[in-house]
């Protein structure tokens, strides 16, 4: 199978390329590496902040008020502009309860594959580079959440 070989093919490139133009690819490979830890060490304080906060969230209790037909739906709306993990384990539920062929079932992929964990995204991103103010940033991803959810209703009525 041609996938079995792209990335030992992908490396065989580099190497003759670098071998080819005479430079040394281990240096710039452990220059690399380091460029890649200052990265993470920056960003893993961003990261954190946000699996504690969507602990905290699911921890609260907050979701288990939620009731009526979409009972299963709203958790996953409420979660997915915060954490994709979150969000894809309530539509792991759903799909357990209800089946993926399910109304619920297509909404839920619907959701997943319209919205962004905007939340998520912002705070590493701007944390990561020690942006404070986001101006709209927040609002408009938020709002473009929001349409990807009410487009998802609308396509999941029209389609299911």
């Amino acid at each position: 199978m041609l996938s079995n070989y792209l990335i030992p093919g992908i490396v065989i490139v580099i190497l003759v390329y670098g071998f080819v133009k005479r430079v040394s690819i281990y240096d710039y490979f452990i220059e690399g590496c380091i460029d890649g830890l200052k990265i993470l060490i920056e960003i893993v304080p961003a990261i954190l902040a946000m699996i504690l906060a969507v602990n905290v969230f699911i921890q609260s209790g907050i979701l288990d008020i939620i009731n009526g037909k979409f009972k299963e739906i709203i958790p996953m709306v409420i979660l997915r502009p915060i954490s994709g993990n979150a969000s894809l384990a309530a539509l792991t539920n759903i799909y357990r309860n209800f089946g993926p062929d399910s109304y619920l079932g297509f909404l839920g992929s619907v959701i997943q594959g319209a919205t962004d964990t905007t939340i998520y995204v912002l705070a590493l991103y701007f944390g990561s580079i020690h942006i404070k103010k986001t101006r709209y940033a927040l609002g408009v991803g938020l709002f473009a959440d929001f349409c990807g959810i009410l487009a998802a209703f609308i396509v999941a009525y029209y389609f299911f």
